[in-house]
């Protein structure tokens, strides 16, 4: 009896504690909990770096670390955000280029807060210093039990890498996709149960550009994937509706082989830009039988989630990174190892930036470029009026936004004149995905340098390369591109 009751006691005094305590951090400034929020983020961070340098396999071990990463980039994302509130425009700026037409501004959102306690709006001042009481909760409460996982990380075993700071790599990695990548490792190592024709197949399904080629090439680069399967095959192709048996093995790559395994285990991976017909799915499952051995694997990646039908697993959804992600990711490839808030100008711009595009990893590496060239604010609020008319421009001219952020229209910021016909509206017609041993020649003027220098001695028609990528699967992204002629109105 005694025991219970002070059990009982002990969860009464628990939670008048938590009360207190909750009652005391309401009462924090906005710079207290600013504060706060920047050293856990710190240990938030020394975390997550651990984290990442380790092979970690359990499945609720790498989604922990996937929701710490979450929450980290919120945590900075808000951080940011609240620092470019010390920025200074003029008015002149602020007309010019319509820097503050946007409803989307984040730093905008947080401008308003013009000293730790004194607010302009209550409504969204309020509001967004509950968001950072609330961040700040949350990082506190996975801060509670960080010992018991950090002891739990330092059981898997280290991958080792030359060291070399986030900014140097961050460009020649996987970024924000490491929770699928060991949900695809795991399904592929999983035994399959004894019977003549088992083998599983996963469905990795999301729209255009947003990395399921990428993701399946760092998976089947795994030493374990390798040293798990004697050969690796890969299929690219609009459908299977015209593949038979024998046509389908002539047509795939070979991306690995080794006789070392001993085994005679196969992963097939198909890569399709349509939907999966069933009945040539049927016919290729059926005729796979007898050449693949139990034990091996089918991939197949599409843009229709219709396709995560024919699974015998659940299917992996690839979708853009979040916007805190987004935001991690291009101030990386902007500012590289330079202090954000050195420039809290330009920071807030490329906030805008960030979200004007959508998740786009080409969009961010193009941009970036750009912007690294010229840090000037005034070039950067050129580029943010540009990406903004490109985006509605191309809406209100199709319906909608690109779902694979290759829009029709484009406009060049280089300088035009008053009064001229200048070719700088081109339109970009078909675009194009080539592995870096597809023959032809890549073209010499990018994308880059079609939005920022004259168009003058031109031709009317060429291919444009939109971006060469520096991860595997090393694809380049090609446009046909055509100039549309127009008379210049305004002096930009």
């Amino acid at each position: 009896m005694e025991a219970v009751i002070s059990a009982v006691l002990g969860e009464i005094v628990s939670r008048a504690i938590s009360i207190v305590a909750e009652k005391w951090r309401e009462q924090t400034t906005a710079e207290e909990d600013l504060q706060r929020l920047r050293q856990l983020l710190l240990r938030i961070s020394t975390v997550v770096e651990e984290a990442e340098g380790r092979r970690v396999e359990n499945r609720v071990m790498v989604r922990h670390i996937s929701t710490m990463k979450e929450q980290m980039f919120r945590g900075y994302y808000l951080l940011d955000t609240f620092r470019c509130k010390e920025r200074k425009i003029d008015h002149d700026e602020v007309r010019r280029f319509s820097f503050a037409q946007s409803k989307f501004n984040p730093a905008k959102r947080f401008c308003r807060l013009v000293s730790n306690t004194q607010i302009e709006s209550p409504l969204i001042g309020r509001e967004s210093i509950k968001e950072l009481k609330q961040a700040a909760l949350v990082l506190e409460s996975m801060v509670v039990d960080m010992k018991e996982f950090v002891m739990l990380l330092m059981s898997y075993p280290r991958i080792y890498r030359q060291p070399c700071a986030t900014y140097l790599f961050l460009d020649k990695c996987m970024f924000g996709r490491q929770m699928e990548r060991e949900q695809a490792i795991s399904f592929l190592l999983q035994a399959e149960p004894p019977g003549y024709g088992n083998f599983g197949v996963l469905p990795i399904v999301g729209p255009g550009l947003v990395g399921k080629s990428t993701l399946v090439e760092h998976v089947c680069c795994d030493e374990r994937v390798r040293n798990h399967f004697s050969l690796i095959l890969l299929y690219s192709g609009n459908d299977l509706k015209d593949e038979t048996a024998s046509t389908f093995r002539d047509h795939c790559v070979i991306k690995h082989q080794s006789i070392a395994s001993g085994e005679e285990r196969l992963l097939v991976v198909i890569e399709l830009l349509n939907d999966v017909d069933e009945g040539a799915w049927k016919r290729l499952l059926h005729t796979s039988k007898r050449y693949m051995a139990h034990g091996s694997k089918i991939i197949i990646t599409g843009r229709s989630e219709k396709m995560a039908r024919v699974g015998t697993t659940e299917a992996i959804k690839l979708k853009c990174l979040s916007k805190e992600a987004y935001w991690h990711f291009f101030k990386m490839l902007v500012f590289g190892s330079t202090d954000p808030m050195e420039h809290p100008k330009l920071t807030s711009i490329a906030m805008e930036l960030a979200l004007e595009m959508r998740g786009s990893f080409i969009s961010a590496n193009c941009v970036a470029v750009l912007l690294r060239g010229n840090l000037s604010a005034w070039f950067w609020c050129r580029v943010l009026r540009q990406v903004r008319e490109f985006t509605r421009k191309n809406t209100l001219a199709f319906g909608q936004y690109p779902e694979d952020h290759m829009s029709r229209y484009a406009w060049s910021i280089a300088k035009t004149h008053q009064g001229s016909v200048d070719r700088n509206l081109f339109l970009l017609r078909d675009s194009y995905q080539k592995g870096p041993t597809a023959g032809g020649e890549v073209p010499r003027i990018t994308l880059v340098d079609l939005l920022s220098r004259s168009s003058s001695g031109m031709p009317p028609k060429f291919e444009v390369l939109g971006w060469r990528s520096l991860i595997p699967p090393f694809y380049i992204y090609t446009t046909d591109c055509e100039f549309v002629r127009h008379k210049s109105t305004t002096t930009t």
